[in-house]
């Protein structure tokens, strides 16, 4: 019996089917295809005899069957300036982030440069495949992006990007709602803020005009007004492009926008894994020994239900903690009218340029309690160990929790 690994990438199957001499036409190998050569990445440099020569990996074949090739055979420019770049970065970092280049009698790389420009290599693959799962995932039209140039950091092993809640056995988070408004002109009749007892939250200009606390109330599912009626701004979901990032200070990935944000706009939702309160102080006490929980309380009326992050999520997942923020939560209900459970929300707070990173503070009322003693984790209130905020604000309270 001829076995394959479980959920195997379309390189890794690529790779079986030319060691054992199989075609598959549902992953790009045929007949034609099968021998194949397409450099994939560069591994390694010498020079013999006066001629440099790059040891390449071939894609969709195994490392074994790496070859050393000349220079002038390689048509892929690109793949060379990543691997002269990967090994300045390396030479660099012994010379306080001063690039120091070969030199020219250098006939050899040091086997620590060369294993480092491969991982590189590794992880420019591994953060591209990611890049391309989660705009294949997202459900809106802005673009995620994903950057790395502090570490070695590849995309998080356990993460699964989703775009709406995901109930636990036994939760609805779809009930309550059996009719809409009859409104021909949403923002000047009776319509679902006023239904509710609270006015419109959104001025003409599709901006927030409510304060923090109140909650916001869109026009539905079963409302009369179509896809453009100004009340209908949360459920469409991102509409900046987003660039995930490491960042340089042990804070984990964290989140920048790539479009500047007017004051008060919507930029994102916080979904995850919704759970009963009860199942929240189970996975937190497990999280703890971790270090590493994403819990948010919906607290809106009660705290019955929590939003579990740390395996399902979206890019709000990545968003870091500040003192002072960009970003304020806010309760919204759209097709559930169920107070226990609200979607939350994340609107700017001023102006944000693009290329600033998002952030909010995770002690917001209705937010986040963040007292685990890992600074990329949130976890339950209960735990007393207090976390050395890393924020960088000049409001800084030193502490996360």
């Amino acid at each position: 019996a001829w076995y394959v690994p479980c959920l195997a990438s379309h390189e890794t199957l690529q790779e079986l089917c030319r060691k054992e001499n199989l075609t598959c036409e549902s992953i790009g190998i045929t007949n034609r295809s099968l021998k194949s050569y397409e450099v994939e990445y560069l591994c390694d440099y010498k020079v013999e005899e006066g001629k440099a020569y790059y040891l390449v990996k071939w894609k969709g074949w195994p490392e074994s069957s790496n070859t050393w090739e000349p220079r002038k055979h390689l048509n892929c420019p690109l793949l060379i300036q990543n691997f002269l770049r990967d090994k300045n970065e390396y030479l660099s970092r012994g010379r306080g982030g001063k690039a120091m280049k070969l030199r020219n009698h250098v006939k050899t790389l040091k086997p620590a440069i060369a294993d480092y420009v491969v991982k590189k290599a590794k992880q420019r693959i591994a953060l591209q495949r990611w890049k391309e799962e989660l705009n294949r995932k997202k459900n809106h039209k802005a673009m995620i992006l994903v950057e790395n140039t502090v570490d070695l950091e590849g995309p998080p092993l356990d993460f699964y990007y989703i775009n709406e809640y995901k109930p636990a056995p036994g939760i609805n988070v779809l009930n309550g709602i059996t009719t809409g408004c009859e409104c021909a002109d949403c923002p000047a009749e009776k319509c679902c803020p006023k239904e509710a007892g609270f006015i419109l939250a959104y001025n003409k200009r599709k901006k927030l005009k409510i304060q923090p606390g109140l909650p916001i109330y869109e026009c539905n599912s079963y409302c009369r007004c179509g896809p453009d009626c100004p009340n209908r701004i949360v459920q469409k979901g991102t509409p900046y492009s987003l660039c995930i990032f490491r960042t340089n200070n042990g804070r984990g990935w964290g989140v920048k926008t790539l479009q500047k944000i007017k004051t008060n706009s919507f930029v994102m939702e916080y979904v995850g894994e919704v759970i009963t309160s009860e199942e929240a102080e189970r996975r937190g006490q497990f999280y703890d020994n971790q270090g590493n929980t994403y819990l948010f309380d919906l607290d809106y009326d009660s705290d019955e239900f929590t939003v579990d992050a740390a395996r399902y999520g979206n890019v709000s997942h990545f968003v870091n903690h500040s003192c002072d923020p960009n970003l304020q939560v806010f309760n919204v209900f759209i097709d559930n009218l169920d107070l226990r459970l609200p979607r939350i929300a994340l609107f700017s707070t001023r102006t944000i340029k693009a290329g600033e990173e998002l952030t909010f503070d995770y002690q917001m009322k209705g937010s986040i309690d963040l007292t685990s003693d890992s600074a990329e984790g949130l976890s339950p209130s209960k735990k007393s160990i207090r976390t050395v905020c890393k924020c960088g604000a000049m409001c800084c309270r030193g502490y996360l929790n």
